[in-house]
């Protein structure tokens, strides 16, 4: 499917536009119901394909979570609206959640922060109106993790240059679709200076291609306490995986909570709208699920195939339903006034058509995604060093008696020992600290000359002589590209 449609209306909509419905779990039923009952209302030309997915799936015994049945709607439509779903306990190892994410790579995940009428929290009244972008497929998400001894866990977190470069570009282009200004990219490249830093590099140069944004670094917990302090700062802002995970959730909670955070996940050929919430099985039944943020998701899916009129109608219907606090659901009611679902929506159905005079306006365009050539993607360095290579050991000695061993070792290779690490402190040579000591070292080797081949030789040869006394796990070689060093110092 076109990820970058043109801006269509509803009159101009004759075929009506596939999409994968996905009612999910607990009260995903009941909003999704809903949710298609206000679409239909407003005129929206969808021919709704619904699929399973989640703990029904898992009970099936399908591990994924998504039969191959949902796979391939998903495929054909390219479009799919989510509910919440769940991942029971003994069913599935894997959220079906991130499954469908990494099937059709789904690399970005958006998340608009806009501050509701009618919904009261301590942020009322600011005008919070920002977009958290998230890259959605990579970083410790990737779940590649290692027992490395009975007690020390180990969690790969692979950040990749092009993985930055298409969640910078992305965030760019939100911007640009909403007549946004700034772009602020955040991220811990204060302390993981390669991999969070990796971002920060990639996305100021990728920047420089938008001179209409203004483009902003800040380092995450900064802007975790900014966003609480002064989140009227912000227009588009753009993380890593799991630090756009923790601050979107905490983004959702300035202008309500998850139920009524809405979210969006974009990839080349495939887009999946959801709401953000749970599936609330101790309310699923009884008729008084909020169904908001499945509504603004699905404002989102209307804008992504080209529908932006019927998106506006919808919008604007809730909009005026929230600032009239008639017949919403106990959740964002005053208290004690709750009303069910199917009377929140008959109440937006009637107001389609009316337009609130409150919240400001926001024009929207098409996200001019780019399109990225499925290769495997490769970047060669012009000179490639091997200076080294870091071997991890499982060990109960102390650092003196293992720098002992380890030197020992090296004796008559190719390398020398020139540290030992634990948990990123300097415990050989002794520093004269305090370090807590666990039985999971890293020790480092450098080679004496430079290896005359690949290293290779020389490498097994070290592992050898250390397997003789110590069981290692891993190794990382201590490489050079372009003249500068690819690993991190003690």
């Amino acid at each position: 499917m076109d990820a970058t449609p043109q801006p269509l209306s509803t009159e101009t909509i004759r075929e009506k536009v596939p999409v994968t419905a996905i009612p999910g779990d607990g009260i995903g039923r009941e909003v999704m119901a809903a949710v298609r009952q206000v679409l239909d209302a407003a005129g929206a030309r969808i021919a709704w394909e619904e699929a399973l997915a989640g703990a029904e799936a898992f009970r099936k015994g399908i591990a994924t979570g998504a039969p191959q049945e949902t796979l391939d709607s998903i495929a054909r439509t390219g479009v799919a609206l989510k509910g919440p779903l769940e991942t029971p306990v003994g069913y599935g190892e894997k959220s079906a959640n991130v499954t469908l994410r990494k099937i059709f790579e789904m690399y970005g995940n958006v998340r608009p922060v806009r501050e509701l009428p009618g919904i009261h929290t301590p942020f009322g009244g600011r005008g919070i109106d920002f977009v958290v972008v998230r890259e959605n497929v990579e970083d410790v998400y990737a779940g590649i993790e290692h027992m490395q001894t009975p007690s020390v866990a180990q969690c790969l977190k692979l950040i990749t240059e092009v993985g930055c470069e298409r969640i910078v570009r992305l965030a760019a282009a939100v911007a640009e679709a909403e007549g946004r200004k700034k772009v602020t990219v955040a991220t811990k490249a204060n302390i993981m200076k390669l991999t969070e830093g990796m971002m920060k590099r990639v996305g100021e140069q990728v920047l420089k291609d938008y001179p209409s944004l203004t483009p902003e670094h800040m380092i995450v917990d900064n802007c975790a306490h900014q966003m609480v302090i002064r989140p009227e700062q912000f227009d588009v802002t753009v993380m890593t995986n799991m630090n756009g995970d923790i601050l979107s959730d905490l983004a959702a909670g300035l202008v309500g909570g998850l139920g009524v955070a809405p979210s969006a996940n974009l990839g080349d050929h495939v887009a999946m709208f959801e709401a953000v919430h749970g599936s609330a099985p101790q309310i699923a039944g009884k008729g008084i699920a909020n169904p908001t943020a499945l509504l603004l998701s699905a404002l989102m899916m209307l804008r992504h195939i080209g529908d932006f009129a019927t998106a506006r109608k919808v919008e604007h219907a809730l909009y005026v339903t929230l600032e009239e606090g008639r017949d919403l659901t106990g959740d964002i009611a005053p208290e004690g006034e709750g009303a069910p679902t199917q009377a929140f929506v008959e109440r937006i159905i009637a107001n389609l058509g009316r337009e609130s005079e409150k919240v400001p306006e926001r024009e929207y365009r098409p996200i001019a995604l780019k399109q990225w050539p499925q290769i495997t993607w490769y970047r060669a360095a012009t000179t490639r060093e091997l200076v080294g290579v870091d071997v991890f050991v499982e060990s109960e000695r102390d650092p003196h008696a293992i720098g002992i061993t380890l030197g020992a070792a090296a004796e008559g290779s190719a390398f020398t020992l020139a540290g030992i690490g634990s948990r990123g402190a300097q415990v050989w040579p002794d520093m004269g600290g305090h370090t807590f000591l666990v039985d999971h070292f890293r020790a480092r080797f450098l080679f004496k000359e430079p290896p005359k081949g690949n290293g290779i030789a020389e490498i097994t040869d070290l592992l050898q002589r250390i397997g003789r006394q110590h069981n290692w796990m891993h190794i990382e070689k201590l490489q050079r590209f372009d003249g500068a060093p690819a690993y991190s110092v003690a």
